[in-house]
């Protein structure tokens, strides 16, 4: 029996392979080709078809990397072909490997209406079904010649990432251009060889029902002439009639197909590249739709629909008819596949007002889900922003890919930081790219963790990363997989209809707390050092240009900026996608992101500055404007006065080389090599630094991943560690209150500033770094003589705690993690904080010293740049500045305080008189990240805080504006419907929150 199934099963490979293929498009003739090449950027349509191509054959060579060549092909179908079904065959240069990540097309009829796209998946465009012989065929082909960057074997450096370092030699050779007849019997007759072959793989060796498959299809090839498959087709399937309609068993798994195409914002392409590749892929779907009446298309990310809207308006219309129809579905209510672990509260929180409401005001949708296949693991805080933004579940994949612990759910209930839980799926099927192979249905019933329990789940198919989307071959499978013996059934089905399904299926399913970690891509933490600076920068400069202008609108009159905040709110979120803010793309992705915020940074302070300039008025009184969410100096947070004398510090020689700052509350000692060997808390008299260790030590290692050069830092890096303790120059900065030190290693240099600012519990380090590495990681470390099982990490709205300890596999693989301005560590009288101006990545462990005291060192390191050569080369070469301060004596209020005035630096400026805030809050641990006026431009004031320290608050709100009401809304500004408003007294507010509860109000102004 063994035999007879090997060779049944090689023989169908065969035959499928090399005769039953080959005879779906049994007679062609070709088409004349001609070419015009585009000779910069994309054309618009009407260029591209109004241009005259010159004639081109088979086999030329074309496309310029990043290049767009203008096809049209022209032909006349036989007259020997009426009454069958004829298509053009299209092939740019195709290889066989995914759509996305090679030469794309978009097909256009004559007079520019867009049809479908082309990738090595879809190559066909239908001419006539039936055709009536002897129409003539005119099509024109927008062709990118978008180079092939990662080919997986292993990856290897490439300038082809950016246009300027491509070059200029072509990328493909144009392989077929012919009409073609259809025989769809025989395509009919591939699809059910392929699901049967497929299922019969993975049904068990002695399973009848395997047996059952392979006799039938032993019969069907029986049947088959191979000399002319075409006429014997349709006999060769009557003898597979019977094993593809046997019947699923009644417990049969049940598989939501969603019809989808994850399409990365940019990534081994630039982003306008990206609108092409949304249009090629919507068209396609559209098609898709209305040829299959049971296929559904999920489609997430509102950024990528507003550019169809823009840019293709012939196909939006067919995208906004498949969506009032409920086939074509937006998905998920965010602006874009957002990474979740380094956007800031209120980016986070954006990311979903924008998204939802460009769903809303379009279609009048609103989504229950958040969906993020592909985000590389998620921040404790995020659950908490879903509920608020009126969502209710998550799904996503990549938490399949972690590389050491196995998640123990499929289907769940995940707990943020304030006790929000959130139905959370992860689909089984491992992928986001499902094609519907039987291997695929197979491993998604074996691997789903929950049986006996739950029985749905769900499957995104399609093509996706670069594109593509959903193809006719996976809808043919899914329907013989409707109700199949041996398989999942598999239905298509909305992600709203799946989410109610599984939840009504598992109405109590396990709860998960806290973070979901993805043990992989932890490097995407610090790679890109200049896109992730500029995205935190532009956070804060647009917290303080929303504060400034609703300060100014409410006292002046001056005209708050609605739209200029709303296209830059959108082009920041934009560069949060999970491969451009995480420093995974192509150099040229990364080298407009620098440009583009650079370009927010100067509107941004034109922004601030006209509204402080209003605010202010014309006088000599010296102001500072204080934009922390807590007094500053003296100056209240949101307003801005005279700043409060501050005191003084000292700067003397240090015994044995070296120099010590004294500012009367921290003394400070640097030696010799620039190295920070005491930081002494004088109230407490109690030392910051472990016995023998010395702080501010950069650390140098070697950093070659197995694998993904950017995204992965492997742990094995810290076996080889070179500390950086050779020094240029130790010198008295400039003012009296700081030392400043410089090194060089290899073909870097580091400047850095160590500064005592006066009256304050913080010595702040500034790191100027001229990286010229290679494959290197660069870490900043502080050794605390302090001991603690667990330190507090800053993320969206709050903190959480990770384990200083490696007690199992789940903490061990922590070696990388993410916070936002501050990690805290606490011993119960006494703790300590770093604070970031522009971090994320950072390491904490811990030791017990073997002389002395046997004390514990706990080591606190910040993540400051990598030199990874794939996608982009050149990463992160050039000079960084970055700003870190140590806070001895910290405590968690403390640690929030500091990270957020690290991040918002007072500015100064002469005026008439003192500016009071629009909003105080009496307590310091309710922090408000906005105050800003209503998106619908009513002119109420929109004020979000939360409760920053972990602990019940009862506060009071006190407006500095005459109030007449108001009302507690969703993160879209909407009133609470089953929520009672705090009540409002002579502008007084009291509200009442749980440990790191999130909320907006609606000010109305009188």
């Amino acid at each position: 029996m063994h035999d007879d199934r090997t060779l049944v099963e090689a023989r169908l490979r065969r035959v499928l392979d090399e005769r039953i293929r080959p005879a779906v498009y049994p007679e062609s003739v070709p088409l004349e080709v001609a070419v015009w090449h585009a000779p910069g950027e994309p054309v618009p349509v009407a260029e591209g078809l109004a241009a005259e191509p010159e004639p081109v054959r088979v086999g030329a060579r074309w496309g310029a990397p990043w290049g767009t060549s203008w096809f049209r092909v022209t032909g006349t179908v036989p007259e020997e072909w009426a009454g069958r079904t004829v298509e053009a065959i299209l092939d740019l240069g195709f290889d066989e490997n995914m759509p996305g990540f090679q030469c794309e097309g978009l097909v256009y009829r004559p007079d520019g209406t867009p049809m479908k796209g082309l990738n090595p998946r879809n190559q066909w465009v239908r001419v006539g079904a039936p055709a009536e012989g002897g129409e003539e065929v005119r099509l024109h082909i927008e062709a990118a010649s978008n180079p092939v960057i990662m080919d997986y074997r292993p990856f290897r450096p490439t300038r082809l990432g950016d246009k300027e370092t491509a070059g200029s030699a072509p990328r493909y050779t144009l392989a077929r251009m012919d009409l073609a007849v259809l025989d769809e019997t025989v395509w009919e007759l591939v699809i059910d060889l392929e699901v049967l072959g497929e299922l019969m793989a993975e049904l068990p060796a002695d399973a009848p029902r395997r047996w059952d498959i392979l006799r039938a299809v032993e019969r069907a090839l029986d049947a088959l002439d191979l000399q002319d498959v075409g006429g014997t087709a349709e006999q060769a399937r009557s003898h597979l009639t019977g094993v593809l309609s046997a019947p699923a068993v009644p417990s049969a798994h049940r598989v939501s197909a969603v019809g989808h195409a994850h399409i990365d914002s940019a990534w081994l392409w630039p982003l306008r590249e990206t609108v092409r590749k949304v249009a090629r892929t919507t068209a396609n779907m559209t098609a898709l739709l209305d040829d299959e009446p049971e296929f559904v298309f999920a489609m997430s990310q509102a950024q990528q629909w507003a550019w169809v809207k823009e840019h293709r308006p012939e196909v939006w219309a067919r995208v906004k008819k498949a969506v009032a129809d409920g086939r074509f579905v937006p998905a998920g209510g965010m602006w874009v596949e957002s990474d979740t672990n380094m956007p800031g509260s209120e980016a986070m929180a954006r990311q979903f007002v924008h998204g939802r409401r460009f769903f809303l005001d379009e279609f009048g949708v609103e989504n229950d889900e958040a969906w993020l296949p592909d985000t590389f693991g998620f921040a404790a805080g995020l659950p908490q922003i879903i509920k608020a933004a009126g969502a209710r579940y998550l799904l996503t994949q990549k938490i399949s890919w972690s590389r050491t612990n196995k998640f123990p759910h499929h289907t769940f209930r995940w707990e943020g930081i304030d006790g929000t839980r959130i139905f959370t799926h992860f689909p089984p099927v491992d992928t986001y790219n499902c094609s519907m192979k039987g291997a695929e249905i197979a491993h998604a019933v074996r691997n789903f963790k929950d049986k006996g329990a739950a029985r749905h789940s769900l499957a995104p198919t399609g093509w996706g990363d670069g594109g593509g989307g959903t193809t006719r071959e996976m809808v043919a499978k899914a329907a013989r997989l409707r109700d199949l013996e041996g398989s999942a059934t598999v239905t298509w089905e909305t992600p709203s209809a799946f989410f109610a399904k599984a939840e009504a299926d598992y109405p109590e399913p396990p709860v998960w707390v806290g973070e979901l970690y993805l043990e992989l891509h932890r490097a995407t933490l610090t790679s890109q050092a200049g896109t992730k600076q500029g995205n935190r920068r532009s956070e804060h400069l647009l917290r303080e240009a929303e504060l400034w202008a609703a300060t100014a609108a409410v006292r002046t009159g001056f005209p708050y900026p609605y739209e200029e905040l709303d296209r830059i709110w959108k082009t920041v979120l934009l560069h949060q996608f999970h491969d451009i803010l995480p420093g995974s793309s192509i150099a040229w992705v990364h080298r407009e992101a620098r440009a583009t915020y650079a370009r927010i940074t100067g509107e941004l302070t034109g922004v601030i500055d006209s509204a402080q300039r209003a605010l202010a008025g014309e006088g000599t009184l010296p102001l500072v404007f204080n934009a922390a969410p807590h007094t500053r100096a003296g100056v209240a947070a949101g307003g801005a006065g005279p700043a409060s004398p501050e005191g003084r510090t000292t700067l003397t020689a240090r015994p044995g080389g070296g120099h010590v700052l004294d500012n009367g509350l921290l003394r400070i000692g640097i030696d010799a090599r620039g190295l920070l060997v005491s930081a002494l808390d004088i109230e407490a008299g109690r030392e910051t630094l472990a016995p023998g260790r010395a702080g501010n030590l950069l650390q140098l290692h070697p950093d070659l991943p197995n694998m993904w050069d950017a995204w992965d830092v492997d742990e094995f890096y810290r076996n080889t560690v070179t500390d950086l303790t050779d020094t240029d120059e130790v010198t008295p900065g400039h003012d009296g209150a700081s030392v400043r030190v410089v090194r060089s290693f290899g073909g870097s240099r580091v400047t850095q500033l160590l500064t005592l600012p006066p009256g304050e519990r913080r010595l702040v380090v500034d790191t100027e770094v001229d990286w010229h590495e290679t494959e290197k990681f660069l870490k900043l470390a502080f050794p605390l003589d302090l001991h603690a099982e667990r330190y507090a990490s800053e993320t969206q709205f709050g903190h959480f705690f990770r384990p200083t300890h490696t007690n199992t596999s789940w903490e061990a693989a922590k070696f990388e993690a993410c916070n936002h301005r501050f990690v805290h560590l606490q011993e119960p009288d006494w703790g300590v904080a770093v604070v970031n101006d522009s971090t994320y990545g950072h390491d904490v462990s811990r030791t017990v010293r073997t002389d002395g005291d046997g004390g514990t060192t706990t080591t606190v390191r910040a993540s400051l740049l990598r030199a990874p050569r794939f996608p982009d080369p050149e990463t992160d070469q050039g000079v960084h500045r970055f700003r870190h301060a140590l806070v001895p004596g910290a405590s968690i209020a403390d640690a929030v305080r500091e990270g957020w005035r690290i991040n918002l630096p007072e500015r100064r400026l002469t005026g008439a008189a003192e500016v009071a805030p629009l909003v105080t809050a009496d307590r310091d641990a309710v922090v408000v990240t906005a105050v800003k006026l209503a998106d619908d431009g009513s002119g109420d004031v929109v004020v979000r805080f939360h409760e920053a320290h972990g602990g019940r608050v009862r506060a009071t709100l006190t407006t500095g504006f005459p109030a007449a009401g108001v009302e507690v809304t969703d993160l879209l500004e909407r009133p609470l419907a089953d929520t009672e408003a705090p009540p409002l007294d002579s502008g007084r507010i009291t509200v009442r929150l749980r440990p790191f509860q999130l909320m907006t109000l609606r000010l109305k102004r009188a």
